[in-house]
């Protein structure tokens, strides 16, 4: 599974679990735009730590926070990048 498809897993999961609404994700879904409240992002973002084993939000370095499914995504990835590097 692919760390794209491995996210949007979880989007789909917290959102049929807290009873929301999920707008279809596309890289410019604004994240606001959702459905999904910040409970549902804290448990996304829990989530992916324990099946990536990493945090991007929990880093020395300044991090943007993501706008959008696609910047959400792309922070991931740039993340695991630097790992394998």
């Amino acid at each position: 599974m692919s760390l794209r498809s491995t996210i949007a897993a979880q989007f789909e999961a917290v959102a049929r679990e807290q009873g929301r609404r999920l707008a279809p994700l596309a890289n410019d879904l604004k994240l606001l735009q959702s459905g999904l409240d910040s409970l549902s992002f804290a448990l996304i973002v829990a989530r992916l730590e324990d099946a990536l084993g990493f945090d991007p939000f929990d880093s020395d370095e300044a991090v943007r926070f993501p706008v959008t499914f696609g910047d959400f995504v792309e922070l991931y990835e740039g993340h695991a990048k630097s790992r394998t590097a």
